[in-house]
């Protein structure tokens, strides 16, 4: 059970967010930003919380900054409070890929380590909380250790970590955001979700990859429903969204994940334009930016739209390629669904693929509009 502490703090998490309009709840928009020299443009006014990628957790359970730019990037960040008192700054750890998860959550000792660092991180930086990206609990991931032990002990480490910020805001009357990077299906397996909820302030849904080099045909990586073409059991934002309802998040802790990039499919078979086909090489991603300046209406790549799913994709008929993206139709439809649902928000992944925030003002222009009547 929550203490009363802790319902306070949830209490106030949700005031901090108040709403935009006096008859309607307000929608989080939430953006990664990852480190880099130089960062991309961010409008501060355009977002409630950005997302600091990553911190990383090293052998000895220590939370830490990689590189030598972060400390910078995060001043710079923080520096946009001056645009936007209201703005957030959290220090996202993990990321895909990233390891020693496992071994940090698996003691109360190790817990308490992997605790005092990234807290310390947050306070040195003056960051409003943090949020764990670990790609995933009880899963081996690209080669990183697991357990299933993984399944309990990080919802332990949640907890602690809850406990933990609020006690560091219990003084300056100040609450620390909690949050999670969590995915649907198999990864999902591995968390406690109803639980975790409880020690949360949200999860942000990564509603993207659910097609790629790892599966046997191209399909939409970040449909929003199934497509007439999809199989059975085939992924989509729907589904996902409604196994972390079903698992007990209540629907205002999920934010939906929108997918500012796209991915590519090379030596498809040419049915269905490329939809839902065989194909026997990877093009990796591409960004939004890029989709719009080599992709969109050029050389001989046509978009289409999948009704059923809500998605769009591109196709290459002469060169037997396929792009499945994220534009503005399909997050249009993606907004409203947040609306329908009843659900937090969104997040997004990345603000450097979309660098004049194109798809941003779609978004947030989506998630405000007065609905119909």
């Amino acid at each position: 059970m929550l203490s009363g502490l802790v319902c306070f703090a949830a209490l106030a998490a949700h005031d901090a967010f108040a709403s935009r309009r006096n008859d309607e709840p307000s929608f989080h928009v939430i953006g990664y930003v990852s480190d880099a020299k130089k960062l991309p443009p961010v409008s501060a006014r355009k977002l409630d919380v950005i997302n600091f990628a990553f911190a990383k957790v090293n052998p000895q359970h220590e939370v830490f900054l990689p590189g030598d730019t972060a400390p910078n990037s995060l001043a710079t960040l923080t520096g946009l409070r001056k645009d936007n008192p209201q703005l957030k700054v959290v220090l996202s750890i993990g990321g895909w890929g990233a390891g020693n998860f496992s071994e940090a959550a698996a003691t109360a000792s190790a817990r308490k380590t992997f605790i005092d660092t990234s807290t310390a991180l947050m306070l040195a930086h003056d960051l409003d909380g943090l949020d764990i990206d670990w790609e995933y609990p009880t899963q081996p991931g690209p080669g990183i250790s697991h357990s299933p032990a993984d399944r309990e002990n990080f919802s332990l480490l949640l907890e602690e970590l809850r406990a933990r910020l609020d006690v560091l805001g219990r003084k300056p009357r100040r609450h620390y955001l909690l949050t999670i990077a969590a995915a649907d299906g198999k990864a999902a397996e591995g968390l406690e979700l109803a639980r975790i909820a409880k020690a949360l302030d949200w999860i942000n849904l990564m509603t993207y990859d659910f097609y790629g080099s790892l599966n046997p045909t191209t399909g939409h990586h970040a449909g929003l429903r199934p497509s007439a073409l999809s199989p059975a059991d085939g992924r989509n934002a729907t589904r996902a969204v409604d196994e972390f309802l079903a698992g007990g998040v209540p629907p205002r802790k999920i934010n939906l994940g929108l997918a500012f990039y796209g991915r590519r499919f090379g030596d498809v078979t040419p049915e269905h334009d490329g939809l839902y086909q065989p194909f026997a090489s990877d093009g990796g991603y591409v960004t939004w930016q890029q989709i719009q300046r080599d992709f969109l209406g050029k050389g001989g790549f046509v978009r289409h739209w999948d009704e059923a799913a809500q998605s769009a994709w591109l196709w290459n008929a002469a060169e037997r390629k396929m792009i499945s993206y994220d534009d503005p139709q399909a997050l249009k439809a993606k907004a409203a669904f947040v609306r329908e649902r009843g659900l937090g928000g969104v997040m997004y992944w990345e603000q450097s693929t979309d660098p004049e925030e194109q798809l941003l003002d779609v978004v947030r222009e989506a998630l405000l509009a007065t609905p119909a009547r």
